[in-house]
């Protein structure tokens, strides 16, 4: 039988070195872009490769039971298992089963509406990074037992090594178990988990069905990408190309495929669908005492006609739904014990390149738009090895939150089953809610805030720092709601930072960059840009500041996000003050992605203002995610529900905001510089020795750089021009009130396409648009920048940045935006950064 890693390893020289399992469980693939190297593809996961259902629960459920015996009955007992989504939600539930009484809980990228988030954190080379931890039980993860975390592959640890340290943060335990399928993990990456769990004083084990690594040669990259490029010119795949085309159909055959047929499960309603927000040992039983039942009606949609024989039963596939993988999981197993020919797959969020050769992991793939209506926006989605397969039927398992239009269009995954398979049946299960918590009455609460001294906190906390004594900001200007940190030294070198907040050893917000003091040439440069952009600026300002005014009735409350916000804040606060004689009350706060935003700063706020009037404000947006930060944070408890996450933008070229004064990519020359057009305040600082559970977040005040200080130069350079464009912005606001200015998240797909083009596999790590890749050249270490193809003046200033840190600059086409900065993927002090070479392929 040939190896499905044949025709990479043949063509790149890629090998697989290590357990002898390793090619049984292993295949190789490329990503659809010629410009990503390898893919590992398992064989048993259930994902990417139909695979006989026995075959993926059974891989889990064995890795379980070594998971029992190692840690023994009694501590097995307390044991509770992490699942990471979207590959590994099955894998976990199955590792949980195994376990026999372990409560599960899988990590999700759907935020769900008035459950508090127990956590988060990034997956360092995912396309899609966010995720979410959702336990209906607030105490789930609380428990002192070990803690069981389960992914398909253990490739460098970052992911496990940034979950464990979030965790162990809020929740301490001295032991934890990672389980994996395959542990691809080097010498270094291995020696770097013994350290870090001697670090956090707790005990790290792991077990795998192989361990191994990936010897990958010279020039892989640039030899990746001859081979695609060829590939694609000389056979390019169709999205729905089958492995054989059929003839024609006859004359009197119907015009279309068959509609699909809808199965009604009967899901036993007290049974969540998966563990996205938790799933116990009761819940299984539940489950298994229905599928009996479910596994009937399912049968009879599948039974061959009645003038068919017994030789014409159908070979099946069921295929799962992105993250909703264990549900889908164990019907396809209950068909397979009643007798039926039956493969178990999902779709997936994945794009990855199709190759019709039995050496190859993927030969077919469909393509279909996203049909769950997902938070990062839409997108297209697919489902591999499916088109060619030779399936008779087809059992498409979907949650009812995914059973929408766009499932059932036109050009939706139904309608592409039913050109490749001659029977779809569809099964929906309803989306589990957690049920609300209910509120106490007025009395208890009061009652219980007193014996907490909850309503003394908000009074305890300081009142907003003001200038002159922190900020060069006049003091009516913005108050901000953070504690000065400027006698404190947390400044590092620049290499520093980047390599420890890659390696999983820091947090951006625990450290700050050394302030760029800018040259001569670079100063004039700012100079000349404010010159020819005060205008655009003066009309984004009030376009903002009016539809603010036009939605908000009453005051508002203008929050800046620290610290880009904050000229925008404040000159949004000049335009209103200037226009209508409006003195609108204007903080400055703290958010942190991945940490949130400074919750003591929301108490501050809901103490002395109404909550309802507040507008949270930021310069501009990239890919969103600072956006989907603020929302997913006012989403974690009900003390703050009366919060609106909408934020007010300067300029969104991500299609992000429905709130915003442009949706242009242009120089905002306040992002040109650091603290000295922001009033010399430096990026907000969260570290547990400076920021108590009852502190603001910090920041520094740079007084010693007043000498270099342009702050009010800017906003008074920009104020002087509002009577210019009153008239314009008073006819611009009116026709886009009565638009459509719903977000399109355009941005988000671009950096995701980004992401995956360029080998770098994080989108944290590619930061759009004009205002983002000045921060990458100012503040990080940057691999190189993408620039729009006859891009003018606004990019004078990053091409002479770039210039000045030897960073190339490539002109694209085809960019949504200006530039995009991409920040070195794989950075050590050692790292060339310019040619690629230390981009190590996963």
């Amino acid at each position: 039988m040939v190896w499905t890693g044949t025709w990479v390893a043949e063509r790149l020289g890629v090998e697989l070195i290590g357990d002898e399992e390793l090619p049984a469980l292993l295949g190789l693939a490329l990503r659809r872009n010629p410009k990503r190297a390898h893919l590992l593809v398992s064989s048993v996961l259930g994902k990417h490769v139909p695979q006989h259902p026995s075959v993926v629960y059974g891989s889990g459920l064995g890795l379980g039971l070594r998971v029992r015996e190692l840690l023994g009955a009694e501590d097995a007992e307390r044991a509770v298992v992490l699942g990471y989504a979207e590959t590994a939600t099955a894998l976990g539930h199955a590792v949980a089963d195994g376990l026999g009484t372990a409560p599960y809980l899988h990590s999700t990228r759907r935020p769900v509406p008035g459950v508090t988030t127990a956590g988060g954190f990034e997956e360092s080379h995912s396309h899609a990074t966010s995720h979410l931890l959702l336990p209906e039980d607030p105490e789930l993860l609380a428990g002192k037992g070990p803690l069981v975390l389960v992914d398909d592959e253990f490739s460098t640890g970052n992911t496990v090594l940034n979950t464990i340290r979030g965790l162990h943060e809020r929740y301490p335990r001295d032991r934890y178990v990672v389980v994996a399928l395959v542990d691809m993990r080097g010498p270094a990456d291995r020696d770097r988990l013994t350290g870090f769990a001697a670090e956090i004083g707790a005990r790290v084990d792991l077990i795998s069905l192989a361990a191994g690594t990936v010897n990958l040669p010279d020039g892989v990259l640039e030899k990746g990408q001859e081979l695609v490029a060829r590939h694609e010119a000389a056979c390019p795949v169709p999205r729905t190309r089958t492995r054989t085309a059929p003839a024609g159909p006859p004359a009197d055959a119907p015009a279309g495929p068959p509609a699909p047929v809808r199965v009604a499960l009967d899901w036993p309603a007290d049974v969540p669908d998966g563990g996205r927000h938790g799933f116990t040992p009761g819940h299984r039983a539940r489950l298994e005492a229905a599928l009996p039942a479910m596994t009937t009606a399912l049968t009879r949609a599948l039974a061959p006609a009645p003038d068919h024989g017994p030789a014409d039963a159908p070979r099946v596939l069921v295929l799962g739904f992105e993250e909703l993988m264990y549900a889908p999981l164990r019907l396809a197993g209950a068909l397979e014990d009643a007798g039926l020919d039956v493969r178990y797959s999902t779709t997936t969020r994945s794009p990855v390149l199709a190759v019709d050769d039995p050496g190859y992991a993927i030969r077919t793939r469909l393509v279909f738009p996203a049909h769950d209506d997902p938070a990062d926006g839409p997108g297209e989605r697919y489902a591999y090895n499916v088109a060619g397969g030779g399936f008779d039927a087809v059992v498409a398992v979907v949650d009812s939150a995914a059973d929408t239009p766009e499932l059932h269009a036109p050009d939706g995954l139904l309608a592409q089953l039913a050109a490749h398979v001659p029977r779809v049946v569809l099964a929906v299960v309803p989306s589990y809610t957690p049920r609300p918590r209910p509120r106490p009455h007025p009395q208890a609460a009061t009652e219980r805030m007193a014996a907490t001294e909850a309503p003394e906190r908000s009074s305890m906390l300081p009142e907003p720092l003001r200038g002159p004594a922190f900020s060069s900001y006049a003091p009516e200007e913005v108050g901000w709601l953070l504690q000065d940190l400027s006698d404190v030294e947390l400044e590092a070198p620049t290499e520093e930072r980047e390599e420890a907040i890659q390696r999983g050893g820091a947090h951006y917000a625990e450290s700050l960059p050394v302030e760029y003091q800018p040259s001569a040439r670079y100063q004039e440069l700012f100079h000349s840009a404010l010159d020819a952009s005060a205008d655009r600026i003066a009309h984004a300002v009030g376009i903002v500041t009016e539809t603010v005014l036009a939605e908000k009735s009453g005051r508002p409350v203008l929050v800046s996000l620290a610290r880009a916000g904050t000229p925008v804040g404040v000159l949004m606060r000049r335009w209103a003050h200037h226009r209508h004689g409006l003195d609108l009350p204007h903080y400055a706060v703290s958010i942190v992605r991945g940490r949130g935003i400074d919750a003591n700063a929301l108490r501050w706020l809901a103490a002395h203002h109404d909550p309802a009037d507040v507008v949270f404000v930021d310069g501009w947006t990239g890919k969103g995610a600072i956006t989907r930060e603020l929302a997913a944070a006012l989403r974690e408890s009900d003390e703050f529900a009366g919060f609106d996450p909408e934020i007010a933008v300067l300029a969104d070229p991500g299609s992000c905001v429905r709130t915003y004064g442009t949706r242009e990519d242009f120089l905002i020359p306040s992002a040109c510089l650091n603290s000295t057009v922001s009033g010399l305040i430096s990026r907000t600082v969260l570290r547990s020795d400076l920021v108590g559970p009852d502190d603001f977040h910090g920041a520094k005040f740079y007084r010693e750089l007043e000498g270099a200080d342009v702050s009010v130069a800017f906003l008074d350079a920009v104020e002087a021009r509002f009577d210019e464009v009153a008239d314009t912005v008073d006819t611009d606001v009116k026709d886009l009130l009565a638009g459509d200015r719903t977000p399109t998240w355009e941005g988000w797909a671009a950096v995701e396409r980004i992401s995956e083009e360029y080998g770098i596999h994080d989108v944290n790590l590619v930061k759009p648009g004009v205002g983002e890749t000045t921060r990458v050249l100012l503040r990080r270490v940057p691999w190189k920048i993408l620039a729009k193809r006859g891009a003018g003046a606004d990019l004078a200033h990053v091409r002479l940045l770039a210039e000045q840190r030897g960073v190339p600059v490539e002109e694209v086409d085809d960019l949504p935006y200006t530039c995009v900065g991409l920040i070195h993927p794989q950075y050590t002090r050692g790292a060339t950064g310019a040619d690629g070479k230390a981009v190590v392929s996963r």
